[in-house]
């Protein structure tokens, strides 16, 4: 009787939780997301390059091939196991072994295993021909973001981080985030390519291994600190496209999503303008002398796109990462903190942030030494900075 009502009361309380579930906007609200992930999806995502068209081609091919010889085989031996079981009066052979038969399955096999191995080895020898290529960005893995930089071909000399939105941060940091398709996957810099042109990715990183992959470019590389590898795409059509870090990196892994922009040749030789001038602009004679007002208020922004995913934008902390509010080398000697940010510390779970410029360091340094509870009044200087990198 007891196990019956625990069963009961089991069976009510899982009715309830499917009744809630079905009941929650999230799930009544969430669509497919056009060049990411679809709701229920089964398949490969929709292909947007020639190489990601035929891994689904070969993905189905070897899937026929494999459920063929399932149905062939285990239909064979189910056959023999039934037709001639001794229940309906059949009396077990007494036969060796015959010649063509062993030759038979020993050919037959190793014919379909080069005939699928030759189909993967087109496809794999396609992937890893980056000659020729219009574009060469170099990917680096940081944790937990992504740089981007273009070195060779239209946009040369651009560079930049792209970051997991802040919106969407604090949206996961609320444990109630509100429904919305691109969830984790908006960022505040996409990266830019144009259509129908040959982008080699080469790819790196500044601390952990970190993977490159976006699954409807049929792109997956890993970023190795210290070593270089690289992968190539041709978008074949326009639109936005999303993918995430596909390597296990530490604990805001799923923070480290991707975003590619692929856009016609005119729109991406306007945006290559518009990002130069921006970089023009942006760019600081670290020999000028700020303000205090004035390097906060540049420091708050550098901390918010750089530093707030672990430090947090309260400066308390979150586990293993420091709080920066009231902390002594914050509120102590800038060298101390000037090395933190150039070398890294803690074995890498600081890293360091020699890509900012002068200025940027600068000013970040400036606005952690009075935001929050740490009211110094100190600052420093960008001269410091250039200084410190010697």
């Amino acid at each position: 009787m007891t196990t019956t009502m625990q069963l009961a009361s089991r069976v009510r309380g899982a009715a309830f939780g499917l009744t809630a579930l079905a009941a929650a906007p999230v799930w009544a609200q969430v669509n497919n997301l056009a060049g990411g992930p679809a709701v229920n999806q089964l398949n490969l995502p929709v292909p947007a390059t020639r190489i990601a068209a035929d891994i689904e081609w070969l993905h189905w091919m070897m899937l026929v091939i494999c459920a063929v010889i399932f149905v062939v085989v285990f239909g064979v031996m189910f056959y023999s196991i039934i037709k001639h079981r001794k229940s309906v009066g059949h009396k077990p052979a007494n036969f060796h072994e015959s010649v063509a038969v062993e030759i038979a399955w020993t050919v037959v096999p190793f014919l379909i295993v080069i005939a699928m191995g030759a189909m993967a080895t087109k496809t794999v020898v396609a992937q890893k021909d980056t000659s020729n290529a219009d574009l060469t960005i170099k990917v680096t893995g940081y944790q937990w973001k992504w740089g981007y930089d273009y070195l060779k071909g239209e946009g040369e000399g651009i560079g930049f981080l792209s970051t997991l939105d802040a919106s969407h941060r604090e949206a996961s940091d609320s444990g109630k985030p509100p429904a919305m398709d691109d969830y984790l996957l908006k960022v505040d810099n996409p990266l830019v390519v144009p259509v129908d042109k040959k982008i080699r990715i080469v790819t790196t990183a500044n601390d952990v291994i970190h993977a490159w992959m976006v699954p409807a470019f049929g792109v997956k590389q890993d970023a190795i600190p210290g070593f270089v590898r690289d992968n190539w795409f041709r978008a074949t059509k326009t639109g936005d496209f999303y993918g995430q870090c596909a390597e296990l990196c530490g604990k805001e892994h799923a923070f480290m999503p991707i975003h590619v922009k692929v856009v016609t040749q005119q729109e991406y030789s306007q945006w290559v303008a518009a990002k130069k001038a921006e970089m023009q602009a942006a760019a600081d004679d670290p020999n000028k002398t700020w303000e205090l007002a004035d390097l906060i208020a540049r420091g708050e922004k550098v901390y918010a796109a750089n530093c707030a995913a672990c430090h947090r934008a309260d400066g308390k902390g979150a586990g293993p990462i420091k709080p920066l509010d009231g902390s002594a080398i914050v509120t102590g000697d800038p060298a101390a903190q000037i090395a933190i940010l150039l070398n890294g510390a803690a074995n890498g779970a600081m890293p360091a942030w020699r890509q900012l410029s002068d200025t940027e360091i600068a000013a970040v340094i400036t606005y952690t030494k009075n935001a929050w509870s740490n009211k110094t009044g100190k600052l420093v200087q960008p001269a410091e900075i250039v200084a410190a990198r010697k």
